[in-house]
């Protein structure tokens, strides 16, 4: 199991102990950041029955305090919103030397509050992509800590109304209700489409969902499978772009026709190795609903015979986040001359990153491949590749 920036894989086992045991556990759980916050929403802190700290929600910062609050949370029943770090001398106070504010949500977890954990605990577990959706801020306290889970199950009914006698099972359920249809539709649309993305987010809306209001705010914690990295072509550059992929939690296929070279002991660090014509493979992976707008696809082979009937697919596949090709000046330039006689458009090539990767010099495989890291990685946040020390403003977007 593995899921977005491994923040579950930190906290999951212990909270799941303890809530399984039948215990009461305090949890701080950032919801919002602002400027340079340490750490990411989703990130979390447990308290446990024991007084044990688990999990981190700024990297020592403010832990103190949130567990603290969480004491009290676990004391009182009651859930609180907190923000860090309003200004640069209170982020100061607390430890937040670089100005980052961030909003924790602290709430008391156990089997009486929160009965659908293990449900949401077993998709995890099997990569079934769930979203937790919980109501922050509101201005009737009695809504504050509502919780909306949502599962892009095709086909299926929320539980209110499976009908009599069907077994749904964790898997098969669609999504449980807030207080009206409004605010479930309104909540559930959002977190689906959080989910496709593999995305957490604070969302705010009417105190019923309107979309135009402000009174409510909702944390959409979306568990989606890591993002897939496909590597095609058994060469030894490949094995790096693998391990470097894999370090930062894709899930990583590679991919060529040559059985002698596409073997799981040349490449340790992938998920999976596979023999097949790339472009066959890619184009079965589509079919099979196995591409989304995280993918990443490099193509390393710098072989016409596998690499144009590849990136023939690749370029017009409806969405993904990246699709880089490897090779030099005057293999690039043949390789676009190729796929231009196939059919492909100027607009079809634009989605082509090549020759693949950042200018950073790199010389070994290694290096590469975390050149070509670096370009995925800036694409997915729109970074531009630039030294921050030339750069000015805020860090994180």
């Amino acid at each position: 199991m593995s899921w977005r920036d491994g923040l579950v894989r930190e906290v999951l086992g212990e909270l799941m102990q303890w809530w399984e045991a039948g215990e009461t556990i305090g949890v701080g759980t950032v919801v919002a950041t602002f400027r340079s916050a340490p750490r990411p929403p989703g990130a979390s802190m447990l308290v446990g029955p024991d007084q044990s700290a688990v999990g981190s929600v700024s990297g020592g910062c403010v832990e103190g305090s949130v567990y603290d609050l969480a004491q009290s949370v676990v004391a009182s029943g009651a859930p609180v919103l907190e923000r860090y770090g309003v200004s640069d001398d209170d982020a100061f106070a607390v430890g937040l030397t670089c100005g980052g504010i961030l909003d924790v949500w602290v709430e008391q977890v156990s089997q009486e509050t929160f009965p659908e954990l293990g449900d949401i605990a077993a998709d995890i577990e099997a990569g079934r992509p769930v979203a937790l959706a919980t109501v922050i801020e509101h201005p009737d306290p009695d809504k504050l800590g509502r919780r909306m889970i949502v599962r892009p199950a095709v086909g299926t009914v929320p539980d209110e109304v499976a009908p009599p006698g069907v077994d749904q099972g964790p898997h098969r359920r669609g999504l449980s209700r807030l207080w009206s249809d409004r605010a479930t539709d309104a909540v559930r649309d959002d977190a689906l489409g959080l989910l496709a993305a593999g995305s957490n987010a604070t969302l705010t809306y009417g105190p019923d969902g309107e979309r135009r209001g402000e009174g409510m705010r909702v944390f959409v914690w979306g568990f989606a499978p890591k993002p897939r990295l496909l590597v095609f072509g058994a060469i030894d550059f490949a094995a790096a772009v693998a391990k470097i992929g894999a370090f930062l939690g894709y899930d990583v296929t590679v991919c060529d026709a040559r059985p002698v070279f596409a073997t799981a002991s040349r490449f340790p660090d992938a998920d999976r190795v596979v023999v097949e014509w790339p472009h066959r493979y890619l184009t079965e992976q589509q079919a099979a609903g196995a591409i989304d707008q995280r993918t990443v696809i490099t193509v390393l082979t710098h072989d016409p015979k596998f690499d144009v009937p590849l990136l023939e697919v690749a370029l017009r596949l409806p969405e993904v986040a990246y699709v880089g090709a490897m090779g030099s000046r005057r293999t690039h330039d043949d390789r676009m001359d190729r796929l231009r006689e196939v059919g492909l458009s100027d607009d079809d090539l634009d989605g082509l990153h090549s020759p693949i990767g950042l200018d950073l010099g790199a010389r070994t495989p290694e290096e590469t491949a975390i050149s070509i890291a670096a370009e995925f990685i800036a694409g997915r946040w729109g970074g531009t590749g630039e030294r921050l020390a030339r750069t000015k403003g805020r860090i994180h977007g």
